[in-house]
């Protein structure tokens, strides 16, 4: 019995289940370049190349093991406008009996998937997607009865339940959490460590060319296309992190510098979301490091927690609560995006630099996405769906399953504190603190109003200002509020009157 196995961009796992039990020269896999997912949102050029490039080597290996695979490429002389249409078009080419297909990333896509049943001729079974720790089942679970979540409360279940990094019931060092050692700012007088890349090979530059016809408009460059396209060459940029950037990885994993959005960060987000790489493979290999006295504890728990805590948990956080989480607006945010977000015009040095590297490799780490333009998004109050799209559209690791709750519940706070037990609220002095930003910078973090005053701080103490209603209670913000009260009523009108002006455009920023 012919089975067709219809396998998405990102799923490019020979152990997925949707493949675990194909059978070469019986089973037909099906993958397909469509217009519909490359344009939903207007994807940054290296991501809609890094996954069709990753698509058409996976396709080659499955051929290489027998497999009869059906590639409907974008170029081609018919192409397929959606999943849909190539679903429905190979259907009526392949006598199959089945159609077999593993879960999304996305609540639309799998509402896609499941009106595959109304129009295809054949049932179609939909699995779960097990690449994951935690399965969504099990994270209902857990999360049941709960009207907010915490992430370190489920980070200590996985630990204990995968028994990793323990001592029989105990962390291993004795403590769950090394945050506060983490949060050096980069050594003025050390040059950042040189990113491995990886040379495009005839298949990538046959899709570097296609997606610079096809998509001259959408944001980003190409020339600096340096990801690994092969689970060999994902290992090999694994191995990489493991070996020469992991040590160092812990001491400074919160710090920024200018023309630098790397620095000891791993970098396979996007070999991990798009299933070049596993979650356990790459946990196992940090794990072993420290076992091997190769990396200390602090750079190794930092790791961990962010594959088998902070990934696990926003999955989770997402398939519970969506559809209605997308919705949810919390404080209110009505603003558009700003146009620097786009074009990173602007003399806010940091927001102009991770624009500029966002352009220039379709990353950004996460303190830069998170303290710079997360942070700005929700002090300038800029709707959800807004800022949402954008991170969607800018980063090559971005899938919606872990871009809207990391956007919409950790940056933005737009879920009510679902996700977060406080907004990530933060002034300049942040960035100074932790960045060269400022040096370089017309505006003073230290000042809150004034022409010369720094976007970030005014903004700031406006925001606690326009939310005191919703958040002076919150104890995580006691301090800032406990500050914001000896503030006069004419430096309150004043900063009121500057970030007015900021967000309006009506003083330069």
């Amino acid at each position: 019995m012919t089975t067709l196995r219809f396998v998405l961009g990102d799923q490019l796992t020979r152990d997925l289940s949707s493949l675990r039990d194909a059978a070469p020269g019986t089973d037909v896999i099906l993958m397909a370049e469509v217009p519909e997912e490359t344009t939903y949102v207007r994807h940054h050029k290296q991501k809609i190349a890094f996954l069709f490039s990753a698509m058409r080597h996976f396709a080659e290996e499955l051929r290489a093991e027998g497999f009869d695979v059906r590639y409907i490429r974008l170029d081609d002389a018919a192409p397929c406008a959606s999943f849909t249409d190539a679903l429905l078009r190979t259907l009526a080419e392949t006598p199959a009996a089945r159609v077999i297909v593993t879960e999304p990333g996305e609540y639309r896509v799998l509402e896609i998937m499941r009106s595959w049943e109304a129009v295809a001729p054949v049932p179609v079974e939909i699995r779960a997607d097990d690449r994951f720790y935690c399965s969504i089942d099990d994270f209902r679970r857990w999360a049941k009865g709960k009207s907010s979540y915490r992430l370190e409360y489920f980070y200590r279940d996985l630990r204990r339940r995968f028994d990793i990094l323990m001592d029989g019931d105990d962390p291993v060092g004795g403590q769950w959490n090394f945050d506060a050692e983490n949060r050096k700012p980069w050594p003025k007088k050390r040059a950042p460590p040189k990113r491995l890349a990886f040379k495009p090979d005839e298949i990538t530059r046959e899709v570097l060319a296609l997606v610079a016809d096809r998509f001259p408009d959408h944001f980003g460059d190409l020339d600096a296309f340096g990801w690994a396209v092969t689970r060999d060459d994902a290992l090999r940029a694994l191995d990489w992190f493991i070996g020469d950037a992991l040590p160092h990885f812990g001491d400074h994993q919160d710090a920024m510098l200018e023309d630098a959005p790397f620095l000891y960060h791993s970098v396979i987000s996007p070999y991990l979301n798009a299933g070049l790489l596993t979650a356990r493979e790459v946990v196992d290999a940090a794990v072993d490091a420290f076992a091997r006295d190769a990396a200390p504890l602090n750079a190794v728990e930092g790791f961990v927690r962010q594959i088998l805590g902070w990934r696990e948990y926003v999955r989770g956080v997402y398939w519970v609560r969506m559809p209605d989480y997308a919705q949810t607006n919390a404080l209110g945010a009505d603003r558009p995006l700003p146009w620097f977000y786009w074009s990173g015009e602007t003399d806010m040095a940091c927001v102009r630099d991770v624009v500029a590297v966002t352009r220039r490799h379709a990353y950004a780490h996460h303190i830069q996405r998170l303290m710079v333009t997360g942070v700005l998004g929700l002090l300038w109050g800029v709707r959800p769906a807004e800022l949402e799209a954008w991170y969607l559209a800018v980063y090559a690791d971005a899938f919606d399953w872990v871009e809207l709750p990391n956007v919409h519940g950790m940056a933005l706070y737009a879920d009510g504190g679902v996700l977060a037990s406080k907004p990530y609220a933060a002034g300049g002095a942040y960035i100074n603190r932790m960045s060269n930003y400022c040096a370089g910078c017309r505006f003073d973090p230290k000042k809150r109003t004034g022409e010369d005053a720094c976007p970030f701080t005014t903004l700031y103490w406006d925001f606690l200002m326009r939310q005191s209603e919703k958040l002076s209670g919150n104890v995580r913000l006691a301090m800032p509020y406990r500050s914001l009260a000896n503030f006069s009523e004419e430096e309150r009108t004043a900063i009121k009157a500057r970030a007015d002006a900021v967000r309006d455009g009506t003083t330069p920023v």
